[in-house]
C-alpha cells in the first residue's frame, strides 16, 4: 500500500482505485451501481458497496433507504449483519422504462443472485 492509500484510508483508496479517470457521466445511477452491487452479494456491507460504487457509506444507506420505500428490496437482520432482497419483478419508475423490470435490468448489467 503506498503513502497516498494509508493516508487516505482503505476505503477512500479502494474508491479512488475503482474510479479510474473521472468520467463527465455515466449511462447508470447510483442507484442502479448500488443494485447491482446488491445483487452480487446481498450480505455485503454497505460500507463495501460504497467503495465498489464510488461514492460515501451514507449516500448508499440513503439510496437503500429509497429503494426499500419504493418496495424494490428489503433490508433482514441475520445477527449483526443486514442482507438484502431484491424484488427482481418491481417495475422501474420512468414512465419510459415501465415496461422493464429490476430483473431484467440487472439481466443486462450483472447477473442477479437472490
Amino acid at each position: 500500500m503506498n503513502i497516498e492509500a494509508r493516508k487516505a484510508g482503505p476505503v477512500k483508496a479502494a474508491r479512488k482505485a475503482a474510479a479510474g479517470p473521472p468520467a463527465a457521466w455515466t449511462f447508470l445511477s447510483n442507484h442502479t451501481h448500488v443494485l447491482v452491487c446488491l445483487a452480487a452479494d446481498p450480505a455485503q456491507t454497505l460500507r463495501g458497496v460504497a467503495a465498489q460504487v464510488g461514492i460515501t457509506e451514507r449516500a448508499v444507506q440513503r439510496i437503500v433507504a429509497e429503494l426499500e420505500a419504493g418496495g424494490v428490496l428489503e433490508r433482514r437482520r441475520e445477527g449483526r449483519r443486514n442482507r438484502y432482497l431484491l424484488h427482481l419483478d418491481a417495475r422501474l419508475r420512468h414512465p419510459l422504462e415501465q415496461h422493464c423490470s429490476i430483473g431484467k435490468l440487472l439481466a443486462l448489467v450483472g447477473e442477479p443472485r437472490r
